[in-house]
Formats: C-alpha cells, sequence, structure tokens
C-alpha cells in the first residue's frame, strides 16, 4: 500500500492506495477539487461540508447517467448482436436457396441437351 497527500477545498488528506494508482488518485482528487472551486465560483461561500456534498452529488449524478448509458448501449450491442445472427441466417438460407436454383437449372440445361442432342441425332440419322 501506498499513501499520497491530496489537497481538497484547500486541506490536505493523506490517503491510501494501491501501488501503481498514486497518479490516478491525484487526479481524482484534483478533479474533485476543481468540481468544488466551480461550484464556489457558482453559489459563493456557501459553507465548505455544503459544496463538497454538492460535488459529490454531481459526481454521483454523472456516474448515475455513465451507468444508464453503458446500459443502453449493452442492449443496442445485443440488439445488433442478435441482428447478426439473423442476417447470418439469412444468408445461409439465400446460400441454399441459390445453391439449390443453381443445381435445379443445371439439370434442366442438361435435360434440354440431352433432348437437343437426341433430336439432331435422329435428323442426321434421317437425313
Amino acid at each position: 500500500m501506498s499513501e499520497v497527500n491530496v489537497t481538497i477545498n484547500a486541506r490536505q488528506y493523506r490517503m491510501a492506495c494501491e501501488n501503481g494508482q498514486e497518479d490516478h488518485l491525484l487526479k481524482l482528487a484534483s478533479d474533485l477539487d476543481q468540481r468544488i472551486g466551480q461550484l464556489r465560483a457558482s453559489f459563493g461561500e456557501i459553507g465548505d461540508t455544503r459544496l463538497t456534498v454538492m460535488a459529490a452529488l454531481t459526481v454521483a449524478d454523472e456516474l448515475a447517467e455513465a451507468g444508464k448509458s453503458i446500459r443502453r448501449m449493452e442492449e443496442e450491442l445485443a440488439a445488433l448482436r442478435d441482428a447478426r445472427v439473423m442476417a447470418s441466417d439469412r444468408s445461409q438460407a439465400t446460400q441454399v436457396a441459390l445453391v439449390n436454383a443453381f443445381n435445379s437449372a443445371a439439370e434442366r440445361i442438361e435435360g434440354l441437351a440431352k433432348k437437343l442432342n437426341q433430336t439432331v441425332g435422329s435428323d442426321v440419322a434421317m437425313g
């Protein structure tokens, strides 16, 4: 475990974090400190606790919206996967139908060729 000193709302806090997460924790603390500063600029001095709670609620709101967005995207992804499977199934069915149609056409052409050969062969024998 590592320890990092962060400054939030002009106060220093000593925080513990996993090794290698120090920079991440410092960035999170900086983001929270900036949010509090923006709220202070918008609302004035309304109390440190209230500003901190407002900043926390802002972060919680963004997190909730991100969660909703992720769920919508997961639903869209699932729908796209289902559509891909259906398209693949249709494609395979189309391929089978085309193969069957080509085979049928080839059989008819062969039959016609045999009849034509028989007709030409009998005309030659008579002539």
